[in-house]
């Protein structure tokens, strides 16, 4: 299995060629691949050392799988090259999500559509994995109407400049900033830029890819996306409307229920889902279940996860083991 990690030296990158051996994928040719600049770098990974190629060369080695994770343009361009030499592309960005001729996946809920001639396959936003892995059986069971969602996003869904603006604020000491605003000690409404309806991409995104994973346009979903001062992950506040009624004891036991999802719902013990703890694991952590008393059939939830792994890498590679498993590669 010859797998390319193309954004290899990148944030997201990073933590691809870390999942990748942690879930021990049956790697026996990695092909790290950066941009130019990185061209001739050596990375370590499972104890050997390897050098970093361009993208045509990746190209022409004709790996199986390519994990891309190097931005959407380098994506829209470069995509399609390996895919016309055979390889399956899993590709990062929000390049390819909304082409109806690609497959938008979340493995727990519909990779059972994937065919060998899905040779592009779009992993969706970070924010939006943790939120439609958590609905998705809900709206199985009572029929989803509504969905308002206010988000709670971490810097590290920027990338490393952020990570260094906030740790260049809190030393205080002047640095590049990431933001137009300082993010230590504040909280930012803004992520990714602002579409003409006055929403950013970043809360649009959460719209449309909700009703392609779900398979369903009649869901109604309104987002505020917010930037916070947190690196451990992205926390959701969501409130959901059914068409039909629901016992909150039997939603937590569907919750606890669904692979991927860690239920973490004990007021008595002060027990909720924090992104402090959500750091590093592949699960996504829902708590602060509570009936919505305002209106009928109504439900609020708090939903946390590391964005960098089930909202990016660990997705990426789940989509990549199902395809193994499934002789699709």
């Amino acid at each position: 299995m010859k797998v390319a990690v193309v954004g290899a030296t990148g944030m997201v990158g990073e933590i691809m060629l870390k999942v990748l051996a942690e879930r021990n994928f049956p790697v026996t040719e990695l092909i790290p691949v950066a941009s130019e600049k990185s061209v001739g770098k050596e990375i370590e990974w499972n104890g050997k050392s390897y050098k970093v190629v361009g993208l045509q060369t990746a190209v022409e080695m004709r790996p199986d799988i390519a994990l891309f994770s190097a931005g959407g343009e380098t994506s829209l361009e470069w995509a399609p090259k390996f895919a016309e030499v055979g390889t399956t592309v899993i590709d990062n960005s929000s390049a390819w999500r909304m082409d109806p001729s690609k497959k938008l996946v979340v493995p727990e809920i519909n990779a059972s559509s994937l065919t060998k001639e899905d040779k592009i396959i779009a992993n969706p936003n970070c924010s939006t994995i943790q939120m439609v892995l958590t609905l998705a059986p809900l709206h199985a069971k009572y029929k989803i109407k509504r969905v308002v969602v206010s988000t709670y996003q971490s810097i590290t869904g920027t990338g490393v400049k952020a990570v260094q603006q906030l740790e260049s604020e809190y030393a205080g000491t002047k640095g590049e900033m990431a933001y137009k605003y300082q993010i230590h000690r504040n909280a930012i409404p803004q992520c990714d830029v602002f579409e003409e309806n006055g929403y950013t991409k970043e809360e649009m995104k959460l719209v449309r890819e909700t009703q392609k994973i779900l398979n369903d346009k009649t869901i109604a979903v309104t987002a505020t996306a917010v930037r916070v001062p947190i690196v451990g992950g992205h926390s959701e506040a969501v409130n959901v409307q059914f068409e039909n009624d629901f016992e909150v004891n039997e939603i937590r036991e569907i919750l606890h229920n669904t692979s991927g999802i860690t239920l973490q719902d004990n007021l008595d013990a002060f027990t909720y889902p924090m992104p402090l703890y959500a750091e590093g694991k592949d699960d996504v952590f829902v708590g602060r279940i509570r009936r919505d008393e305002s209106q009928p059939n109504t439900l609020n939830m708090w939903i946390v996860a590391d964005n960098l792994r089930k909202g990016a890498a660990t997705n990426t590679i789940q989509i990549a083991e199902y395809l193994v498993a499934n002789k699709l590669v």
